[in-house]
């Protein structure tokens, strides 16, 4: 693990305690079991919905982009604001921001599917 990934914690120490995992060449970074940030060669992104992403698009900030299949996919993950790796502050309340789109994002569970339709 890189000492950025490893340094998460101490960044994201405001907001609560995080997890790191390793996947798809990063690491996705949790709060409470859900995924609301991934680390891709040491760059943080964080994750954004339709409720949320207007904040990324005011700074400039992009998505997290890949290639498949020689197309370019791109995540519904958003680069870091550079400050909140030095502010702790910032770095709390963007991550309210991705964990609020995490938890919109989350879909229900099967059997609660499945009440819903009676």
């Amino acid at each position: 693990m890189s000492h950025f990934v490893e340094g998460l914690h101490d960044v994201f120490a405001r907001f609560g305690a995080v997890t790191t995992r390793r996947m798809f060449g990063g690491h996705g970074v949790f709060h409470e079991g859900l995924m609301f940030a991934l680390v891709a060669d040491d760059v943080l992104y964080l994750k954004a919905d339709d409720a949320s992403v207007d904040a990324f698009h005011r700074l400039g900030l992009g998505p997290f982009v890949y290639d498949k299949a020689g197309k370019t996919m791109a995540m519904s993950y958003y680069l870091a604001p550079e400050g909140i790796l030095d502010d702790p502050e910032e770095a709390r309340a963007w991550a309210v921001l991705a964990f609020e789109a995490a938890l919109r994002a989350k879909k229900p569970p099967l059997d609660a599917k499945a009440k819903e339709r009676g």
